[in-house]
Order: C-alpha cells, then sequence, then structure tokens
C-alpha cells in the first residue's frame, strides 16, 4: 500500500470563492481516478508548520500509484489548476515498513 499526501497553501484568499472552488473541483477530478481509495481533503491544525490544507490518498501498490501519476484527469488537474493556484506544497509517500 501507498499513501500519497500532499500538504498545501493556495494563492487564493482565506474562505474565498476561489479557494472553496480549488477544493472542490479537486475532489471531483482526483478522488474519482481508479485506484484511488481513502480520498481525504483536510485543513492543517497545529501551529508547527506554515501549510494550510492537505490531501492524503491510499493506493493498493506502486503500480496503482503510477496509473494515477499518469492519469489524464490527474495531469490536467496539475497543469490547469495545481501549478497556477497552489502557492507552495510539500508532497509525501509512505510505505508502511
Amino acid at each position: 500500500m501507498i499513501r500519497h499526501t500532499v500538504i498545501f497553501n493556495l494563492k487564493h484568499a482565506h474562505g474565498s470563492l476561489q479557494e472553496k472552488g480549488f477544493l472542490r473541483d479537486a475532489r471531483i477530478a482526483l478522488e474519482t481516478i481508479p485506484g484511488v481509495t481513502k480520498f481525504e481533503q483536510l485543513r492543517q491544525v497545529s501551529p508547527k508548520n506554515e501549510y494550510r490544507f492537505g490531501f492524503s490518498m491510499e493506493f493498493a501498490d506502486k503500480k496503482a500509484y503510477d496509473a494515477y501519476d499518469r492519469h489524464p484527469k490527474h495531469t490536467a488537474f496539475v497543469q490547469d489548476r495545481w501549478n497556477r493556484e497552489v502557492e507552495k506544497f510539500l508532497e509525501i509517500d509512505y510505505e508502511k515498513l
């Protein structure tokens, strides 16, 4: 199993229609890609880091993750929305020990 996580900040003002639209559209685009399980959108609450949001999802194996990474819905979302609207991010992919 691979758990794919990303924490990020948006360029949009907190609580704005643009922020809400990005989060809505991300869910629609990403959670429906084959192989994605346990998709979650998260709000960061700790004062220990500066990131505001997180996405987390799981894949059965590396093959499923690689298929997601190349999937046209994922690549289009990254190109059309993520690259334009995300200010900064940190991506972490985990496997169980």
